[in-house]
């Protein structure tokens, strides 16, 4: 029974909520409501995703003294695969804000109690499944090219993108790679951990509610999963601290893109289950 739950929710039937129709200046929209989430109290949001730029930097020196360079670029785009995981407690905080509830530190972290809690992890591991597919899947091109030794230094491998002949189809190629990673997930989790919080749906309704929001609005979820990485590699500029800010403005507005995506709760359509 609780394998039943984490994948179709707590009902006796599949909730299955209605989406809308949005558009492009709907994502400046959901932007503009999540900034002014994390300037309401900036510092406390800043702390919650502090662990990103450590991460970053100590990664950063983990490719210096064990020659992974080759993996720079894979690992940056990893935090936009993952970061949907990091931004649970930033999601419940504009939650909180939307209904005037109190939105410390402590508040924030009760999404650990979520009763969709099951649901949430069995997606989080999912996404932690594609990292690792889209790091294993990025190493075999790249030794395909090269071959198995990485270049020693940050130089070394801009050198071997821009001088050498197979640096173009490495730079093109793992472009091209990343993005159908992050097509995946854009369209297997847009939406989902916001509605598992909001609604105890299950693992299988949050995915196929994301797929439908993305096959309704192609254009603009494109154009959203554009914004997030550009936003995320801009913020991973400077030894990643610029992402103490990128995140959580994106974590609140992927909230708010949620909310003008699905009908509230009362209209939700009601399909019976297997």
């Amino acid at each position: 029974m609780a394998n039943l739950h984490v994948m179709s929710g707590s009902g006796d039937k599949l909730d299955m909520p209605i989406i809308r129709t949005i558009s492009i200046a709907d994502l400046f929209t959901a932007l503009r409501r999540g900034a002014a989430d994390f300037w309401e109290k900036p510092s406390h949001y800043v702390l919650l995703v502090l662990i990103y730029p450590i991460v970053g930097i100590v990664l950063a020196m983990w490719m210096n003294g064990y020659y992974t360079w080759s993996l720079l670029y894979p690992l940056i785009g990893g935090f936009a695969l993952v970061g949907p995981i990091a931004a649970l407690p930033l999601y419940e905080v504009s939650r909180r804000r939307e209904k005037g509830l109190e939105t410390t530190w402590g508040e924030a972290m009760n999404v650990l109690r979520s009763p969709a809690i099951g649901s949430i992890i069995a997606l989080g591991i999912m996404l932690l499944v594609l990292f690792t597919l889209w790091l294993t899947s990025a190493q075999a091109l790249y030794e395909n090219l090269f071959g198995s030794s990485p270049p020693n230094t940050f130089n070394g491998l801009l050198a071997q993108i821009f001088n050498e002949p197979g640096g173009m189809t490495l730079l093109l190629g793992g472009s091209l790679l990343g993005g159908v990673y992050a097509l995946i997930v854009l369209c297997t989790t847009v939406i989902a951990f916001p509605l598992l919080l909001d609604r105890d749906v299950g693992a299988y309704v949050a995915v196929e509610t994301s797929i439908r929001a993305v096959l309704r609005n192609p254009i603009p979820m494109l154009a959203w999963g554009l914004i997030v990485g550009l936003s995320v590699f801009v913020g991973s500029l400077l030894l990643f601290v610029g992402l103490a800010v990128v995140l959580p403005i994106l974590g609140h507005a992927t909230w708010h893109l949620y909310r003008l995506l699905v009908e509230p709760a009362s209209h939700i359509r009601q399909a019976p289950t297997a």
